[in-house]
Order: C-alpha cells, then structure tokens, then sequence
C-alpha cells in the first residue's frame, strides 16, 4: 500500500493465547473519511488503540506519512498529529469549553520560560491570542462557539461529544481517531456531526478513521468502510460494495441493516 497518512501492515495482537488482530492492513489516505465497523468483540477499539500506541502489537508494523511509528509512545503520536477521541466521555468538566479546546495546544509551550510568564512578554501574549483565535475557529466549525465560556462539566452528551472533536482537531491534525463520535447523539446531532467531520478532513487535509456502531451513519458519512471480524479484515470498499458483500452481511449487517 501507498499514498496514506496512515498505515498499518501486517498488525497482530495477542492476548494471551486470544488473537485479537491477525495481519491487520489498513491505510487512511489525507482527507478521506473512512468507516471501521464490525461486531461486537471484532476487535475495532483494539486496533485503535494500537493505532493511537496505547498498545504495541506482536507483529506488523506502523506508519506515519511514510516514517515507521511502531515504537513511538501515544504522545509523541499525537504531538506529530494523531489524535483521537474515546468512547467514554473525557472533558476537563472543571474547565469551560473554550479552556478545554486551549489546553490542547499547551504543550507546544509559550517561549521565554519563567520570565515570560512573570512579565508577560509581547511574543508570550501574541502566541496565546493566535491560539486561542484557532481555538474560537475550531468551535465555531463545530457549531459550538457560542459555549465557548460555559462550564463543560455541565453539558448534555451531543454537545461535550462535539467539544471533544473540537479539542482533537485545536491543533492542526494529520490523523484523527474517532470512538464512537455519534453515541448518545440524537438524529439531528448526527446529522451536524457528520457535516463536522466531512468538513474537518476537507478543510483540514487530515485523514479520519472512526468506529461506529450506528451502520446508516458511517454509510452515510464515509467514502470508504472497512469491517473487521473476529481480529481479520473481514471485506474493504465503497459503502455500496460493503453493505451487497455477502460475507458481511452474514457476518454483521443482515438483511435490514441497510434500512436501520
């Protein structure tokens, strides 16, 4: 494979005597938005999380435009623009919206060190107003810049699943990862999320995987699906190709997945 942002070969993880991936290949091309799906136990959130490094597989390997990232820990991958979301909600609810979209740009570090800090140096105070320009550009793309100074502790499920995306697209990204972006959201949620997204990698060249368990949506949103099954790659291709592939639908989909 070649031409992707991102590129896993040959990926197998064991657990114990369990194969939880075997010989994954998967590349994500800049701008394109592409679906994993599978059952429950395929393995979608294990390769993410051998994709994001929070897990190093046995066998295979890792790339990142072109450069091998096997070995590479989670932050230097999302310092060099992988970023991902998780199923599970992860706001700083202490924080506002708008704080929480800034602390992702913080560890690029303000210059001048301590006395920078202490007297407010003019470089110090413009880098700070540039990234929290990007921060209200970010939310605003979301559709979320009006909560920019509300506490994001206190926010319903579609909107902190948006301030999410926002904090992994504040810093330009090449790659993001997304874990079930759509749960908990209702229909015209989704239908902004999905607006969001395309977007995002139009605007922002960056290549997007997600796992979601909401079939219509990612056939709907993404230009290519992937299906895992059992660790393997069960069938790739065009949302078309994937919901008429008869292995996949005896696998996954069934006969009125295409309707739900």
């Amino acid at each position: 494979m070649s031409g992707y942002v991102l590129e896993a070969r040959g990926v197998s993880l064991r657990f114990g005597g369990v194969r939880a991936l075997t010989g994954v290949d998967l590349g994500i091309r800049a701008g394109e938005v592409c679906g994993l799906i599978g059952p429950n136990g395929a393995g979608k959130t294990t390769l993410f999380d051998v994709l994001s490094g929070i897990r190093r597989p046995d066998e295979g390997r890792l790339l990142l435009d072109g450069a091998d990232i096997t070995r590479r820990s989670p932050v230097w991958r999302a310092r060099h623009g992988m970023r991902r979301t998780f199923q599970r909600q992860q706001l700083f609810g202490q924080l506002s919206v708008a704080d929480n979209v800034l602390v992702a740009q913080e560890w690029r570090g303000g210059g001048g060190g301590l006395a920078a800090d202490l007297t407010g140096w003019p470089a110090r105070r413009a880098r700070e107003r540039e990234r929290r320009a990007r921060g209200e550009r970010v939310l605003a793309s979301c559709g979320i810049g009006r909560l920019g100074p509300a506490s994001a502790g206190g926010l319903p499920v579609g909107q902190a699943r948006m301030v999410e995306l926002a904090r992994a697209a504040a810093d330009p990204p090449r790659v993001l990862l997304l874990d079930e972006p759509a749960s908990g959201m209702s229909a015209p949620e989704r239908g902004r999320l999905a607006g969001v997204v395309r977007g995002l990698a139009a605007e922002e060249g960056c290549g997007v995987l997600l796992v979601e368990h909401n079939v219509a949506f990612v056939m709907d949103l993404c230009t290519r699906v992937v299906v895992l099954d059992l660790g393997k790659v069960l069938a790739e291709g065009t949302p078309a190709e994937v919901r008429t592939d008869p292995s996949v639908r005896e696998a996954y989909l069934g006969s009125s997945a295409g309707a739900s």
